[in-house]
Formats: structure tokens, C-alpha cells, sequence
């Protein structure tokens, strides 16, 4: 029988119980309303900011890209194009959490599955890294095309439509637009895109769903109107490797002027290179060496020997040399002609390419005026292209002259420059005295650059009389017969020389040079061709640079529509059947 302890107790356990139920049940009910009215708080009051604060997760300012400006032939047709690509790029945090995602897109793109997620995850503070660059757009869609965490930025990717034929010219950016050699580089901020921003709202798939404000408008690149004449491009660069390939030579470049306003028509170098094709390009082959690489002259330099003894008033038009018996000493050192060729009026110094009579002709001056003259004539500067890395050439103060040095700089030994260089000096005889700057860009008619250089370095009269001894050169006994032009006279003169090392000369190692003007009688273009060691089939300037001049002459005066000046030559060829 129970006590009544036990009933008071079991009763004061009852109410304890009973108590503990509704106090529960009373905090999960204010618990619950708390909740009910901080929703309806935030749903009434807060509404708007935290909208926003949503709003602000999502936004992103991203880059609106622009396009680099072109680089275009003097009529327009573009050397240098940007085209749109994609790259493909990841939140590293993002794709790590999802992996398959990350295994089906390194399979697309061909990466190494785990190279990929060991790079990702040392870059596991950033937000943006590149998986790919500047694919396809077609196909990186495809790479991207379902999968969470794989995103596209657009970018441009610079084509050259004409590839090697004019790649020393124009040069190449790198993978982010940056000029890396030729015209791209010296004209970077001019061509260079300013890419825009704008606020846009992303979703979780990182695509844009609403654009909110542009914060930077995008601005494209200004365009580059080169002086170079495609048509004639095309046709220098084929003539120059056909002789390279016949002569089996190591090098070689060619320089073609509008001789009145020293535009370069076409400018070409072998080897060369095809610019989108960036993994097969070698150091050797990318350096514009019409511009940048120097070597003597040899005979081409004879005509200026002559003009500067012409302007001192120690030569005249009817003057002789005797070059007996074929040979001089100088300092205990002999300079030859091949054979004697007793005495020669000036225009037979030319057309026989004499040294000896050259050399004469040079010591009749003093090392100083000699000097001078040469200066004037643009040898030992720059011939005035805007274009990275161009050698002004090599040519010592006639202090530094020894009688030897000063003999043979009437023949063209001691001295180096460029074929640019050598094309300029022609226009000088061109331009009846008068010298340019060269330019590498399209000049507009009736305006003249502020720095632009015209002077007259040479008396009119010595240039017509240069003119005329230089189409004996390329007449039926001249040393450059192959470089006449059906039609037209032209003037010009060879040279060759063996190529200098430590010490001396190298026996059988030559550089063959031709520079001529055409037509003779209304000068209208200028051109120098430099044919660097041929090996086969012939080593004279004559022979081997020669031809190259002729073939590309040809097309182009025509191309020109230039009038022929020497019909009689036109019919005799008609007449032949050619």
C-alpha cells in the first residue's frame, strides 16, 4: 500500500512533468514567431537592400575588347588584320569542386589532366586563369557547351594575309597584341586597341543575363598606310627567291623606290618567314636585313667616285684615265683589274668596272673632300624609314684613313651599308642631285612630313652625266647586260665583292650587288638587289643580282603604267619574236 509520501510525490513529478511540456512547447511557438516576424521584417523593410546586396554578388565589370588597327598596303589591301577568337578560362575554386567538368574539358583541349589541376590549385586564390588562348570561335563554344564552370572571353587574333612575302616588313604581335618586331613594334601605340569596361550581371554559369552600364567606352586602333605597292611585293619577293634557289645562296634582299618621293614600293629579305606560323620561326630569319644587315659595296659604289671628282671640279665629262698596265701599288698593296684596259674615258671606267681606274680617280681628291662627298650622298646614316633596328652602316672619319683605305673607297671596299642605304644614293642620281628620306609610309600628295629631308647633295649636271655613263653599263659591252628592259634604257651598275672576316677577305665567299634606274631619261624607279655567297652559277653582281632588277623591272614599269623611253630596242625584240 502506497504511503502518502509516495501519492504527494508522484504527484509533484506529474505537474514537473506537465510544466516542462508547455515550456518546451512555449519556446518553440516564440522561437517560431521571432522567425515569422524577422521575415516579415526583412520582407517589408529590408527589401530593397538586400536586393541589392544579391544584385552585387552577381555583378562583374568585365573588359570589353577592341580591335588592333590594320596594317594596309598603300591601296589598302591589309598585311595585318585582327580577327575574333575565344579563349577558354576557369574559376579555379569553381571547377576543382567539380572535376568531371574539369577531366571533360582538358580532354577537349588536349591538356594533361593532372598538370591542370596541380596549376589550378596553385592559383586557387585567383578568380580568373586561362585553360586556352585565342582558339576558334566554333570551337571553343564546343569546348564550353555545357559545362559549369567553363567560360569564354573574347580576344583578337592578328593574321597576316600575306604571310612571308611580307613579314620582315610588317613583323608580329605576341599572344596579348603587343608588337614584337617590324612596323608592329615601332608603331605599337599607334595600332594599339583600348579596351573598354562595362558593369554586367552574371549567372552562376557565368553568362551575362543583363548589361547595367558601360564604365569605359572601347577604342579601336588607328590603321597604317603603308608606301608598299602589293602587286610590285609580290612580284620582287618571287624574282628574289628564284635567284636565291638558282645561285644557291645564303641570303639576300632587294629595295624597290618611287624615285620622286622616296616611297619604298617593295622591300623583301630571303629567308623569310610565314608570321602565323610562330612555332617554325627561327632568330635568323626574322630580321629585316635589307634594313639592318651591312656589307661593301664593292663596284656598285664607282658612280659617286666619280660624281664627287666631277663636283670638285678635278674631273670633266671629257676626261681620261690611264689604268696601264692594269695594276697599282699602293702601299706595298696591288689594286687589279682583271685585265689591262689602258686608257678609259669615264664612262669606260663604268662600263669596264675598272678598280684601277677608280682608285685614280679617288686619291686625285684629298681624303677629306672625298669624305665629305660620300656623307652628302647618305653613306654612315640612316636612311630616314621608321623602322626598329635599322644600321646606319659603317664609315670612318677620313682622319682614321690610311692611303690604302683611301684608294680602295673608290671601289667600294672599307665602307658598309645597307641595300636601303645603296637605293637611296641612286635616287640621289635619280633626283638629278637632290636627296630624300626614304619612307616606309604612304605619303600624301601636296604634304610634306616636317622631318622629311630634300637637299641637293650633287650638281644636276654630274647627275644627268651619271645617268647616261650608267646605260652604258647595261648596254651590249657594259658588265650588266641583263639587267636592259625591253623598251626602256636603264642605268645602273654592278658590284661584287668578297665578303670581309677577322684579318682579311674570304677567298671564295662573294656578295653580288646591282643597282639601277629606269627609265633612264625620266628617272621613275630605283632599285637595288643584294645576293648574299651564291654558290652556283655564276658569283658577279651582273650575273646573279642583275637579272632579278630586269625580271622585276619588267612587270613593274608596266604594272605602272610607266611610257617606255627606248622604242627602237622594243621593235628590234618584236621583230625577233619576243
Amino acid at each position: 500500500m502506497k504511503t502518502n509520501n509516495d501519492m504527494q510525490s508522484e504527484e509533484r513529478q506529474a505537474v514537473f512533468l506537465g510544466t516542462r511540456h508547455y515550456f518546451v512547447l512555449l519556446a518553440l511557438v516564440t522561437m517560431l514567431a521571432g522567425l515569422v516576424v524577422r521575415a516579415l521584417y526583412l520582407q517589408i523593410f529590408e527589401q530593397d537592400f538586400l536586393a541589392s546586396q544579391g544584385v552585387q554578388r552577381q555583378i562583374r565589370t568585365i573588359e570589353t575588347p577592341a580591335y588592333r588597327g590594320a596594317i594596309l598596303d598603300r591601296f589598302g589591301t591589309p598585311l595585318a588584320i585582327s580577327t575574333p577568337v575565344d579563349s577558354v578560362w576557369v574559376n579555379p575554386q569553381e571547377i576543382l569542386a567539380n572535376l568531371e567538368a574539369l577531366k571533360q574539358v582538358t580532354t577537349k583541349l588536349d591538356l594533361d589532366y593532372r598538370d591542370t589541376v596541380a596549376m589550378l590549385k596553385q592559383r586557387a586564390n585567383r578568380e580568373f586563369v586561362y585553360l586556352k588562348r585565342q582558339l576558334e570561335p566554333d570551337l571553343a563554344r564546343k569546348v564550353a557547351d555545357g559545362l559549369d564552370g567553363v567560360y569564354l572571353q573574347r580576344e583578337y587574333h592578328r593574321y597576316y594575309p600575306a604571310g612571308e612575302v611580307v613579314s620582315h616588313l610588317v613583323g608580329f604581335t605576341d599572344i596579348d597584341d603587343q608588337g614584337q618586331e617590324g612596323l608592329e613594334l615601332f608603331y605599337q601605340d599607334w595600332l594599339r586597341a583600348q579596351p573598354g569596361e562595362r558593369r554586367v550581371i552574371r549567372n552562376r554559369r557565368g553568362e551575362v543575363v543583363e548589361e547595367l552600364d558601360q564604365v569605359k567606352a572601347a577604342s579601336s586602333g588607328n590603321d597604317v598606310y603603308t608606301s608598299i605597292d602589293m602587286r610590285l611585293q609580290y612580284i620582287t619577293y618571287r624574282s628574289l627567291a628564284r635567284a636565291i634557289k638558282f645561285h644557291a645562296a645564303r641570303a639576300g634582299s632587294a629595295v624597290l623606290l618611287d624615285a620622286r618621293s622616296g616611297e619604298i614600293l617593295a622591300i623583301v629579305n630571303q629567308p623569310s618567314y610565314n608570321p602565323n606560323r610562330r612555332t617554325s620561326m627561327a632568330a635568323e630569319q626574322l630580321r629585316n636585313r635589307a634594313l639592318t644587315d651591312v656589307f661593301e659595296p664593292g663596284s656598285a659604289i664607282k658612280p659617286f667616285t666619280l660624281a664627287a671628282a666631277l663636283d670638285h671640279g678635278r674631273l670633266r665629262s671629257s676626261s681620261s684615265i690611264d689604268t696601264s698596265p692594269g695594276y697599282m701599288m699602293v702601299s706595298g698593296h696591288p689594286v687589279k683589274d682583271i685585265r689591262n684596259y689602258g686608257v678609259l674615258d669615264l664612262p669606260g671606267i663604268l662600263r669596264k668596272s675598272s678598280n684601277v681606274g677608280a682608285s685614280r680617280i679617288a686619291m686625285s681628291l684629298q681624303p677629306a673632300e672625298l669624305w665629305q662627298s660620300f656623307r652628302d650622298y647618305g653613306f654612315g646614316e640612316a636612311s630616314g624609314v621608321a623602322f626598329p633596328g635599322e644600321s646606319p652602316g659603317y664609315f670612318r672619319h677620313h682622319s682614321q684613313w690610311q692611303p690604302l683605305d683611301h684608294a680602295t673607297m673608290g671601289f667600294g671596299y672599307g665602307m658598309s651599308l645597307s641595300i636601303t642605304q645603296l637605293a637611296r644614293a641612286y635616287a640621289v642620281i635619280a633626283n638629278e642631285g637632290r636627296l630624300l628620306d626614304l619612307s616606309l609610309l604612304r605619303k600624301e600628295k601636296g604634304k610634306t612630313r616636317g622631318n622629311e629631308i630634300s637637299r641637293h647633295v650633287m650638281k644636276p649636271s654630274t647627275a644627268r652625266q651619271l645617268l647616261k655613263m650608267m646605260a652604258e653599263v647595261v648596254g651590249p659591252t657594259g658588265t650588266a647586260q641583263q639587267a636592259a628592259v625591253a623598251g626602256y634604257q636603264v642605268a645602273g651598275k654592278t658590284g661584287t665583292a668578297k665578303k670581309s672576316i677577322a684579318g682579311g677577305y674570304q677567298k671564295d665567299d662573294y656578295v653580288s650587288v646591282f643597282a639601277g634606274i629606269a627609265p633612264a631619261s625620266n628617272p621613275r624607279l630605283v632599285m637595288a638587289v643584294m645576293i648574299d655567297e651564291p654558290t652556283q652559277n655564276g658569283y658577279y653582281g651582273g650575273v646573279v643580282a642583275a637579272p632579278v632588277f630586269q625580271e622585276v623591272l619588267s612587270n613593274a614599269l608596266r604594272i605602272l603604267d610607266i611610257p617606255p623611253d627606248n622604242l627602237p630596242t622594243l621593235a628590234q625584240n618584236k621583230g625577233k619574236g619576243e
